[in-house]
């Protein structure tokens, strides 16, 4: 049996994940947890076969640095498991190995077990939704360069300052869910994934000055 490593930052997540893991039989010493890219990196080397679900928008980390995982640890296999997703990233991440998976957090519980399983027996899952964007042809990407509010804005600027998403919110005197929102609603209305992404768009449009931030 494959060990479980849990790269969300999202607590009830990891909580819903594990006691599936748990109830399906898997050992709760099989399964591991990873705050950052070190840690999940660490875990890989000790469990280079393991099942990694990771909310890879969250995580902040980038595409490229999933793909090096993955060659280093050829055996392991990837769940990403977020909300929202760019098609040219799902396009990416999902025809170009059968190492990772894809799963929506607003999949059903059928879904994220078939899922589950398929990534213990080393297969690759795609859920219903995303099988629909890559063989439809719709385009899920905006046209044009997107409107921010004055928040998201201020709140951009800040990541492109290296402010972690606590820093913000206490500055903002913001619950840290909000600013997490607001993060999740600038990703989506620039059709990225994380942080980095979303600071080298905002700096090629023009949204944030290059002469006064930096990535």
């Amino acid at each position: 049996m494959k060990s479980l490593i849990l790269a969300d930052n999202q607590v009830a997540t990891r909580l819903g994940i594990k006691f599936l893991a748990v109830e399906s039989g898997k050992p709760a010493s099989l399964i591991k947890e990873a705050e950052n890219l070190h840690g999940l990196s660490a875990e890989l080397s000790d469990c280079p076969d393991a099942v990694v679900v990771i909310d890879y928008t969250l995580f902040d980390c980038t595409a490229d640095q999933l793909w090096v995982l993955k060659e280093r640890f050829p055996e392991s296999v990837f769940i990403l498991f977020s909300e929202a997703l760019s098609e040219d990233f799902v396009r990416r991440m999902i025809l170009g190995s059968v190492g990772f998976s894809l799963l929506l957090k607003d999949s059903d519980l059928s879904e994220l077990l078939a899922c589950m399983q398929s990534a213990e027996q080393g297969e690759q899952f795609v859920c219903a939704k995303v099988k629909g964007w890559l063989y439809s042809g719709e385009q899920h990407v905006s046209a044009g360069i997107p409107q921010l509010t004055a928040t998201e804005k201020e709140i951009l600027r800040s990541l492109a300052l290296g402010k972690s998403t606590k820093e913000i919110a206490a500055e903002r005197f913001l619950s840290v869910y909000t600013i997490m929102t607001h993060r999740k609603n600038i990703f989506r209305k620039l059709n990225v994934n994380n942080a980095q992404e979303a600071i080298r768009y905002a700096l090629r449009a023009g949204i944030v000055n290059v002469a006064e931030y930096c990535i």
